[in-house]
């Protein structure tokens, strides 16, 4: 399984939103720069600190032209309770075959769990950082905003 590196063109891809929408990569390229979080699962302590720190960053985010994707393999249906429960304002995408996970080269943990790995694209659709972390929930949205601010 290859991995993205920095300065890689993003390969495009297809997923299901919360709400079953059908979303693409290509939707944002050439008009946003984009922060794509792959996370394990809804709703777990780990990734709830994440997609809170997020969250609570938001504005933060689209006051300088990104938007914020959040994808695991979890169903639209537990995305759209996840979103629900913790307010989150930005897509989360269902990856359930974890094809999208596979295209990143998205490492396991421990051969097992869904890695958590912070990808920030530029608008052109080039990877521009790399954040990988399974235990700084934070830094992935402190990363993620330094480099959004430096394009």
């Amino acid at each position: 399984m290859a991995s993205l590196k920095i300065g890689d063109r993003t390969p495009n891809f297809t997923l299901p939103s919360a709400t079953g929408e059908k979303v693409s990569l290509e939707d944002f390229i050439g008009k946003k720069s984009i922060v794509i979080y792959f996370y394990p699962k809804d709703d777990t302590p780990g990734c709830t600190a994440e997609s809170c720190a997020f969250r609570d960053s938001y504005e933060t985010f689209t006051d300088a032209g990104a938007e914020v994707i959040g994808i695991s393999g979890d169903s639209p249906e537990s995305h759209q309770k996840f979103a629900q429960k913790y307010n989150l304002p930005f897509l989360l995408l269902s990856d359930t075959n974890n094809q999208v996970r596979k295209l990143f080269g998205v490492p396991a943990t421990l051969f097992v769990l869904p890695g958590r790995v912070t990808y920030v694209i530029d608008k052109e659709g080039i990877v521009r950082h790399i954040f990988n972390s399974m235990l700084d929930f934070s830094a992935h949205v402190d990363e993620a905003i330094k480099t959004i601010k430096s394009l």
